[in-house]
This record gives C-alpha cells, structure tokens and sequence, in this order.
C-alpha cells in the first residue's frame, strides 16, 4: 500500500483521467487516506479515506441527485454530496435512469484499410467455411446420454490421441435439458438452435450425435434439415436402441476410432484473415476493463474487420446503458431497432424475476471498482472498436455476415461464450480483470488480463498482460496488434493456456428459457 504523502501529487501519477470534462478518474494505485491531490483545475484535495487500485476518486464537487461522468458519460446519480478526492461507489453513486437519445448511424466511421493482407493457417472445409481446430464433438440430445457421452470422450484423454496430431481432441457436450420442454416454445428453440451450431461448426471435423431414445429432442432429429458439410464424419446413437451404457460406449468409441485417421490426414493451409470469427466477451471485469484490455480488443476487432473478418459482441444485460453508442453505428435503422428490441425483452424479463437490468455488476465486479451497470456497459461495449454494427442476432443463431455483429446473450459467462461459439465463433478473446479460467471447446480462448497484478497472480491461467497500458510501458494501439497477432496465431494452432489445460467442455452451458414439465 502507497504511504500517505505531505505534500500534494499530481492526480495524472496517481490516476487516469478518461475524458476532461469527467468527474471522476480511476486511481491507478492504492490512494491511503491523508493524500494529497493536485486536481487538472489546480485546486488540491485531501483523500479522506482509503481509496482501493482501479476504483474512482473524485475530481470535482458533485451535488447529490447530479450526474456523474466517466469517459464523458453519465455512469450514475449521486446519492449524496460528492467532494473532491472521496472515493466515489455504492455509497455515494446509484442508477441513472435517464432515458438516453437514440440515434441510428450518426456515428458511422470506415475503418482505415490494412496495410497488407493477413493469414493464418487454417482447415479448409467443403462448404468452404475455414477451422482452427480438429475435433470431434459428442453432441448429447438430453441429459440422459450425457454420463454416457463423458465416458466416451474419456476413451480418448491423455495420451491416446498422441498417434493423432492432427487431432485436438474429443470434446462431449453436455446440458441439463432436452426433454420436459414444449417443442414449439422458445426454450427449445434456443436449446435445438445451440446443438445445431455446435453440431455444424467448421472447427469439428466428426461428429457423435447421441440420445436416450424418448426425448422430446430426439437424437435422429438433431440434424434434420441441417446442411451438413461433405467432409463431416457423423455417426448417431440411442442408448435405449443400442443396448445400454456400457454397449453404447464400445459403439461410440468404435464409431470415433473409425474417424480419427481421416481427420487426423487433414493438414493446414494459408487462409485468409476474412475466413475468421471472433467472439468477444469479458467476464470477472474490474475498473480498469473499460481502460486496458477491452478497448485494446476493440483495436484488434477493427483489425481484423478491416481485413475482411467478423466479430461477434453479445452479453445485452452488459450494453444497457451504453446501447446509445452502438445505434449511432448501426448501419440501418432496421438493425439498430433489432438492438432496442431485445433491450426491451431483458427489461421484461427481469421485471418478471423481480429485478432490474441494475442488479448488474456482480459482487466481484463492485470489489474491482465498478459501481453500476451503466459504468460497466461503457467499458464492455469497448470490446467493439470503432466498426459500424451490421446485424444483430438472437442467441446461438449463425453469423454469416462480415464486420461487427451483435448476439443476444445472458451476461453469464459460459452461457454467453455457449451462444457464441454456436454462432460460429472460431476464436474467443476474453478479457478479465478479477480472473476467469473459462475455456470453450471447439474454439480456442484466448484470455487478456486488464491489470498485470492479476497476470502475475495467475500467470499460468493468462494468455496477454494488458496492465501495460497502465503501467505506460505499451499503448492501446500496440496491445491492440499485440492481441490481432496472437488472434492469428492461435488460430493458426498456437495453443492457449485454457487449452493447456484441457478446458472447455463444462463451459458448454446452452441458455435455458421456458417451462419444464
């Protein structure tokens, strides 16, 4: 912990200041009470108690029921009399319910051209869609096949696989649904539409559809209708049709074993940047998110648009507040309507559970500084760098669109990245400021820390530090490239930690909505 100094500092050594006309700044190290502030007005102020790294201390008097302002935005109201150099949180700042003016494509920029094309080196499947990885996926219809489908992909942990290298791995995806639900309803929908992308993503090369036998998402009607692609090995099993447990383990193990030399002859070839699609997500976020790590995403998603790709930016409960900012992006009015929209189903749906769309930060999230959700949406909607929004799309639904793209997703982490990954995502940066360990098989994930005490903390669990832009030691644009180049790296095999790790199966968390019966 900083000691407390006599004389006054200068606010810019001590704490950022996003935007001038801001009434707050984020302090970049522990501020103990008795500092002594230097404020940009040259007026000094005392800091009467301890104010914690990456929370906000105030730059300015700010009268109770007033605005408070981070990066030139309305974060919340004052609940009581602000002075300058309090530490400014739950108890002082609460919801700001202003409606805010909407605006559709007043903000639309063309992003600067590459300076050269860029590649990776990726799978080229027969529909012509590009891999990053080679897996095959056991895609469970109910809960009921889901220990069956874990003892399966077991068979192929460890080294079983070494004789494969062009093999990632087994992966079985399980769920806690698939019977009990009205076919019709949206409930199942999501749930048929999640299995379906999952089944269908370019990063699995085979394919294990495996059922119970009585469910209302019966195995055999998984795929119906579904395109499937020519080189994709599939194989369906009942338990109940197959004689059991044990007898469909040996089925399904025999069926995958039959599989793997084919995949495993695949071999990687130069693709273009284009083929790729991103999906950006944040969780365990703190106050520097919205500083370091998120919008250096932000610049790397503008690279890669610009070279031809797709990125996918969901989470809706964690754009409320900050939605303004897109629509003035959208490149229609059509498309931004779609985003208010599926606002105004949130604000229904959590009314319906007795909450609010501020029940948002989470308490980790308020430990690490942020305070509502409307300073939260300022700094996710970041991960979305400066390119126009061309579509939005409900949950799991496919992406096939090109640019920056919006999904409608829960705000929780495994079922969000879930949403995303169905979508098509085929490489996931995720940016986290307090530490997650979320994994996503098929698609490889890629893990930024916001603030280089948590890189250090968990290094082993970190993909990128991007508490260097803190720190002054490298810029947003450079952790930008630094991001763009791992991106392309990863997708051309590199592993990341999580997949070190083996992660990614349990986080395949499908959105559950609806009436079970």
């Amino acid at each position: 912990m900083s000691p407390a100094v006599a004389g006054p500092i200068d606010l810019a050594e001590v704490a950022l200041l996003l935007r001038p006309g801001d009434d707050v700044a984020v302090a970049t190290r522990d501020l103990v009470a008795g500092t002594r502030l230097r404020l940009p007005d040259g007026d000094v102020a005392d800091v009467p108690t301890t104010i914690p790294r990456g929370h906000k201390v105030a730059t300015r008097g700010v009268a109770a029921g007033d605005p408070v302002h981070k990066y030139g935005q309305s974060i919340g109201l004052a609940t009581a009399p602000i002075r300058a150099g309090e530490h400014v949180h739950t108890h002082n700042l609460g919801m700001d319910d202003a409606d805010r003016e909407h605006e559709f494509g007043t903000d639309r920029r063309e992003l600067p051209p590459p300076s050269a094309a860029r590649t990776f080196d990726g799978y080229r499947r027969s529909d012509g869609r590009w891999a990053t990885r080679n897996y095959v996926g056991i895609v469970t219809s109910v809960n009921c096949s889901a220990s069956t489908a874990r003892l399966i992909a077991d068979q192929f942990r460890g080294r079983v696989l070494d004789a494969y290298p062009n093999v990632d791995g087994v992966v079985a995806l399980t769920h806690d649904t698939g019977c009990g639900l009205v076919p019709t309803s949206e409930g199942a929908q999501i749930t048929l539409r999640t299995l379906r992308g999952y089944a269908t993503h370019p990063n699995m090369a085979g394919l294990l559809v495996l059922g119970l036998g009585c469910e209302m998402l019966p195995a055999a009607g998984l795929l119906d209708g579904l395109a499937l692609r020519d080189d994709l090995a599939v194989r369906t099993l009942t338990i109940q049709e197959t004689g059991g447990i044990r007898a469909t383990v040996r089925a399904g193990v025999a069926a995958i074993e039959e599989m793997l030399p084919g995949i495993d002859a695949l071999r990687r070839e130069p693709a273009p940047a284009s083929a790729l699609v991103l999906g950006l997500n944040c969780g365990g976020s703190d106050g520097y998110s919205g500083i370091t790590a998120n919008p250096a995403l932000g610049r790397a998603s503008d690279l890669l648009i610009a070279q031809g790709g797709a990125s996918i930016l969901a989470e809706t409960p964690e754009v409320f507040g900050a939605e303004h900012l897109l629509l003035r992006r959208a490149v229609s009015p059509e498309v931004g309507r779609r985003l208010l929209d599926r606002l105004e189903w949130w604000k229904s749906y959590t009314a319906s559970g007795g909450g609010t769309m501020d029940n948002n930060p989470s308490p980790g999230n308020k430990a690490g500084g942020l305070t509502t959700i409307l300073e939260k949406s300022l700094g996710a909607v970041a991960k979305a760098g400066s390119a126009d929004l061309v579509a939005v799309h409900e949950y799991a639904e496919p992406v096939t669109e090109h640019g920056l793209v919006f999904m409608d997703t829960p705000g929780y982490d495994p079922v969000s990245v879930t949403g995303i990954v169905a979508g098509g995502a085929t490489v996931v940066v995720f940016t986290t400021g307090r530490g997650s360990v979320l994994g996503c098989k098929p698609a490889p994930s890629i893990k930024v820390a916001t603030n280089s005490e948590t890189f250090l903390r968990m290094r082993e669990d970190m993909d990128l530090d991007a508490g260097r832009i803190v720190a002054g030691t490298a810029t947003l644009d450079e952790v930008g490239e630094e991001i763009f180049d791992l991106i392309l790296d990863v997708a051309s095999g590199r592993q990341t930690v999580s997949e070190e790790l083996d992660l990614g199966a349990d986080e395949f968390v499908p959105w559950q909505l609806g009436v079970v019966t």
